[in-house]
């Protein structure tokens, strides 16, 4: 069975998306999209065979030759359609955020939960990266005892004049807390941010930030954010236990040595960091949606992103420690 695919925005991400389901990927075919520029949908439609433009993402999540949904539109519009997706019982890929605000996330648990099974899979990449799949493999396999701390970075060489100090929870440490709750299975209970001296590359920027996750057996996790240190894309993590540590390793394939040093590559940005891990998740995802199976980062995982980035940035704000409430998890994404 080949999965007809629906695309909802083709922009940067949801143009690179068809190219890896229409010329990377085996058994998906992309058969519509739109995007609220609609003559940009058209041009991209006439370059993918067997494509149709439709004017609204609802005509898309309606249409016949569309068997799953893959959403790639601005933030705010992404209840709307996953909502829609669920009512029309189709598979739904969602890139982060799941939605904007933790209500709107908790509708889409409701409807989900009401439509009686997962239907919803939100875009956290790395959980797809070969390095930190590995990372957790120890983790669960115990040789390094229970779990303790975990430290994480997260570095770019630059931002764009629009990001600000709330982004850098938003947009850039929700991948980490995503990755917390996946590494250690279980939530994080609370948030405290910490603002170390200013780096004046990033002009008015508060940057870096300290993040501080406390989870609910008492482990910590720091994630530092560090966005204009100008040296590349830098994504770092080690987590230490009782009896040993793992950590990543430096993402660069070889190590040039020369005139009497040694040297391996910083990628460029997420796209060349990440690239695999994207490959993989979509895959898995196509194999999913074909069989009927599960898939990966539910709507569970969307909402509790989102309340903890929340508590993150009022901590940010406040200078406090914020407690998490999560409040309960339907028995659907046990």
């Amino acid at each position: 069975m080949t999965v007809r695919v629906g695309v909802i925005g083709v922009g940067m991400i949801g143009k690179d998306h068809i190219r890896r389901l229409t010329t990377v990927l085996a058994g998906a075919a992309v058969t519509a999209v739109t995007d609220v520029n609609l003559d940009e949908a058209k041009r991209v439609a006439d370059g993918i065979a067997g494509a149709q433009a439709y004017s609204t993402g609802q005509d898309l999540i309606n249409a016949g030759d569309v068997d799953a949904v893959l959403v790639c539109s601005w933030g705010p519009t992404h209840e709307e359609y996953v909502l829609a997706s669920i009512e029309a019982g189709k598979p739904v890929f969602c890139e982060k955020p799941l939605a904007t605000s933790q209500e709107a996330c908790r509708r889409i648990i409701d409807a989900e939960v009401a439509f009686g099974r997962r239907l919803v899979q939100v875009g956290y990449m790395r959980r797809y990266d070969a390095a930190y799949r590995a990372l957790k493999a120890v983790v669960d396999s115990g040789d390094i005892g229970a779990p303790l701390m975990m430290h994480a970075t997260h570095r770019n060489p630059s931002v764009p004049g629009h990001y600000t100090r709330e982004m850098a929870i938003t947009d850039t440490a929700v991948h980490d807390i995503d990755l917390t709750r996946w590494m250690f299975g279980e939530e994080i209970v609370a948030a405290t941010v910490l603002k170390p001296r200013r780096n004046s590359n990033g002009g008015e920027l508060e940057d870096p930030l300290l993040l501080i996750f406390e989870t609910s057996s008492g482990a910590l996790v720091d994630v530092e954010t560090n966005v204009n240190i100008r040296y590349g894309y830098d994504i770092r993590g080690e987590v230490v236990g009782e009896n040993g540590t793992v950590a990543l390793r430096d993402s660069g394939p070889i190590t040039v040595r020369l005139n009497n040093s040694q040297s391996s590559r910083v990628p460029e940005d997420w796209r060349e960091r990440f690239i695999a891990a994207y490959d993989v998740e979509f895959q898995e995802w196509i194999d999913g949606v074909r069989d009927g199976g599960t898939y990966g980062p539910s709507s569970w995982d969307g909402y509790a992103a989102a309340a903890v980035s929340d508590a993150a940035v009022e901590a940010l704000h406040s200078g406090q420690r914020i407690t998490v409430d999560l409040g309960e998890k339907p028995a659907l994404y046990s």
